[in-house]
């Protein structure tokens, strides 16, 4: 990875915040998993739930961004999400046990939200520094530090689920959180002292209503084409979480072992994730270019979905953890850097208000509809098995258009 020396501050900075970020979200991830593995006759309940949610969240979301500057907003956003941990911590607390079930779905819906917004501020900062040139040099590198993140965030809660209250992993995700809002205001504070490196926040806030992200995704061809990856992302992605929760709660019966086990594979995959990222990710773009390095996970999601429809009833669990590996360490070590650099080629209201809506609303959307899908392939009688065939041609439709992305023209302002 070339990396000139005015670089190397903002790069670690950044990899250190995406670090803060997924090692917050990897300490919940497991709690989340398990209670939708618990609970997995409502999730498209559950995930209707996180949509209708989405689509209150982003409009506000808009509205803090076209009103306030960078520097002030990331911060916010990040102490907003840790002072509802504590919430769910003194609920928990406090409820009776009877409350459990329920204070289970919110928190079900709230770490679905948690995980795109955080996550895509995050991002959208990064994309607002970076140009596109610096994007595939360096973005792989950045996103290094999110999958160390998640390494550390699994093996503590591997390690801390089985002895560990549930109660008190909410409040240890509340740190990395401060950390992160710490970060995103020195980065914002170093690209005013360099703008020759990186891109200064204008001195005038985005502007806007708290709607006005949302149009320029019908009108755009680039924001319709990345919004309808996503889109079929979300398809490929919903299958296969709806296959891991049913083998998952059949086949382990202890919440506390279905936690650590969900953990453990979380785990698996930020390691394959790191090594994909420090040994390849820079080089698969460089050679093969945006288009083709966002073809790649769709290609192994349509493998995946052959694998699992053909594996037998003693080798679910093993097939689905190769299959969770390969597909989520693609997902976040090629897709993910491919993926983010297309945003340094809009303007700035799309890189903040279109982006945070496409990651927001239409991935939650694209969750939504397919859940429902695959809860109307169940009510047809068809096994997960069956289903994960079905999905395999889709997966192929998303590879071609992931493809042809890597021809977008820019949109971007400087």
């Amino acid at each position: 990875m070339p990396l000139r020396q005015d670089e190397a501050a903002p790069t670690l900075l950044a990899t250190a915040y995406g670090f803060a970020i997924l090692f917050a979200y990897y300490l919940l991830r497991p709690v989340r998993d398990e209670i939708g593995a618990a609970d997995r006759g409502n999730l498209q309940v559950l995930w209707t739930a996180v949509f209708l949610v989405m689509l209150l969240a982003v409009p506000l979301y808009s509205a803090a961004v076209a009103r306030l500057s960078r520097a002030v907003f990331i911060p916010l956003t990040n102490r907003f999400f840790a002072a509802n941990l504590v919430l769910f911590y003194l609920a928990l607390m406090l409820l009776p046990e009877t409350a459990r079930p329920w204070i289970d779905r919110v928190f079900y819906v709230w770490v679905s939200v948690f995980a795109l917004f955080v996550v895509a501020v995050f991002w959208g900062l990064v994309v607002d520094l970076f140009r596109d040139e610096q994007g595939e040099r360096l973005f792989g590198f950045i996103a290094v530090g999110a999958s160390l993140g998640g390494i550390a965030g699994s093996t503590t809660t591997a390690l801390l689920a089985p002895v560990l209250p549930v109660f008190l992993l909410l409040l240890l995700a509340v740190l990395p959180l401060e950390a992160a809002g710490r970060l995103g205001r020195a980065l914002d504070r170093h690209a005013e002292q360099a703008p020759a490196t990186l891109r200064r926040a204008p001195p005038a806030p985005i502007g806007g209503s708290a709607w006005s992200g949302i149009g320029p995704v019908f009108r755009s061809p680039a924001l319709r084409r990345i919004a309808l990856w996503i889109l079929l992302m979300t398809f490929a992605s919903t299958i296969l979480y709806f296959v891991q929760s049913h083998l998952v709660g059949e086949a382990i019966t202890d919440r506390a072992a279905r936690r650590a086990f969900l953990a453990r594979i979380d785990l698996a995959v930020n390691v394959v994730t790191v090594a994909t990222q420090l040994l390849l990710t820079a080089c698969i773009l460089a050679r093969l270019g945006v288009g083709a390095t966002l073809a790649v996970l769709p290609a192994v999601a349509a493998l995946s979905f052959v694998v699992l429809g053909n594996a037998g009833a003693g080798g679910a669990l093993v097939a689905l953890l190769v299959v969770r590996v390969l597909f989520d360490s693609s997902r976040h070590a090629l897709a993910k850097p491919a993926r983010e650099v297309l945003f340094t080629r809009l303007t700035r209201e799309q890189r903040y208000k279109s982006k945070a809506f496409i990651d927001a609303a239409v991935y939650r959307g694209g969750d939504l509809l397919s859940g429902w899908i695959y809860a109307g392939f169940g009510a047809l009688g068809l096994g997960a098995a069956a289903i994960a065939l079905i999905a395999a041609p889709v997966a192929v439709l998303w590879g071609v258009l992931g493809w042809q992305l890597g021809r977008m023209p820019a949109e971007k302002e400087e």
